[in-house]
């Protein structure tokens, strides 16, 4: 075929995987690659630096390639691997099927063709994380999208030349919230490692002057004086500290001193913070020492109706009326999750969406796993259990104890004003009104 041919095949394909054509440059080395260039001869042709089309353009096309063929793509074997393609059947109007779905659990992948932007959410974000001892905090319940965004947040940062660490306390040990000392002791050595730096706590660390001051002055003195370029630090699921009154006490107001000492000290102008948490501080800090009133705050939202429509079409579900997707969103919510396990289940023609709409609440749905998980964390903590068992069954909205408001809604189980609860959806509170009676 020739490269016209080639190119509308490659474009279809990629589109099919990856919701996107390709860019400029990514069109100037398959074209070059047709024609059986040089990567010296792409650069030249097409105005790139070699090193540009060499080592960060060209190995990049061929990966995408190699996702969207199903198989080991490079620039050597590319014209062959094109040809077999377009020899088989159908294989150029290539149709979402199986093999291209992705099972929604965990984080989106980066080159998902199912991440739904939320503008102005991203560009935001990147604009925030670009400014010198910049503060990002990503609120939301649980399987929102923080993370999600949050990834996509340090692969901006990674791209424009900035270091990145990344720390989850979820994947703290228990023994590490015994003590302050202990907490911000992993915490730099965690950092010290993921910067390839060599851990000198010790050299640091004076009982005498207390941790937070000798944490402060390893990242000072050592950490972000050892690295040349700005590092984002992103700390995912900062909510876990808050069961941890004696810490949480002292690390928040920590965090909000290194993003305050960037205005006076040229050295926290390298540390960019991005916070992720699914609820507040179960204990108030002092409006002069919380990191949840500085910075850019991220709220992420549910997904709307037009929102929901473009995710549906990227499944492939075209003959899904707008009328139709309303009727789901009446019942889930625009969770991004519910809304993908749902969208997931039709484009696999496992159910069909009124039978997914009537047995939805039912433990014969397709969210039988998801419901029975809150089930048996509710079941584990009676009082939040007594608690939502009130709400499911008012018709106002209902007042909470502060600690059971933010621990449900950190669930993704209830939505707050203030601390007033109401169900998050439709779908949890048919299930529970049945489940908790």
């Amino acid at each position: 075929m020739d490269f016209e041919q080639g190119l509308e095949v490659v474009n279809k394909l990629v589109f099919a995987r990856f919701g996107r054509h390709l860019t400029d440059v990514e069109t100037a080395i398959l074209i070059g690659s047709l024609q059986n260039q040089t990567y010296e001869q792409i650069a030249f042709n097409s105005g790139y630096s070699i090193s540009y089309i060499t080592r960060d353009v060209g190995p990049k096309v061929w990966k995408l390639l190699s996702q969207a063929l199903g198989e080991t793509v490079s620039k050597t074997n590319f014209q062959t691997a094109l040809e077999r393609h377009g020899r088989s059947p159908n294989r150029a109007d290539i149709s979402l099927n199986e093999d291209f779905l992705e099972v929604p659990s965990g984080t989106v992948p980066l080159d998902s063709l199912f991440y739904i932007k939320r503008p102005p959410i991203e560009e935001r974000a990147y604009t925030q994380v670009s400014k010198p001892g910049s503060l990002i905090r990503i609120k939301a319940p649980r399987q929102m999208g923080k993370t999600s965004l949050m990834h996509r947040i340090l692969a901006y940062a990674k791209q424009t030349g900035l270091r990145t660490v990344l720390l989850s306390l979820q994947q703290a040990d228990s023994n590490i919230f015994t003590s302050l000392d202990k907490f911000l002791r992993w915490l730099c050595a965690n950092v010290s490692r993921q910067l390839n730096l060599d851990p000198k706590l010790d050299k640091y660390w004076d009982a005498d002057i207390g941790s937070k001051v000798s944490c402060t002055l390893y990242f000072q003195e050592y950490l972000l004086t050892e690295i040349n370029a700005p590092v984002v630090l992103a700390l995912d699921e900062v909510n876990r500290i808050f069961e941890y009154p004696e810490i949480s006490s002292d690390f928040l107001p920590l965090l909000r001193s290194w993003y305050e000492d960037a205005a006076e000290i040229a050295q926290w102008q390298k540390l960019r913070l991005v916070i992720v948490h699914a609820t507040e501080a179960y204990i108030p800090l002092p409006i002069n020492q919380s990191p949840f009133n500085v910075g850019l705050p991220i709220k992420l939202p549910e997904f709307n109706l037009e929102q929901i429509l473009d995710l549906a079409k990227r499944h492939r579900l075209d003959t899904l009326t707008e009328e139709q997707l309303a009727k789901l969103l009446a019942t889930i919510g625009g969770h991004p999750y519910l809304v993908r396990v749902a969208l997931y289940h039709l484009a696999r023609s496992e159910v069909s969406l009124s039978q997914l709409l009537q047995t939805a609440p039912t433990v014969a749905g397709i969210y039988s796993d998801h419901l029975r998980h809150h089930l048996a964390n509710l079941q584990e903590h009676p009082e939040l259990a007594a608690a939502y068992k009130q709400v499911v069954k008012a018709v106002e909205p209902l007042p909470l104890d502060a600690i059971a408001a933010y621990k449900l809604e950190s669930m993704g189980l209830v939505k707050l004003q203030e601390n007033q609860a109401t169900p998050s959806c439709n779908l949890y509170r048919l299930y529970f009104r049945e489940q908790l009676t």
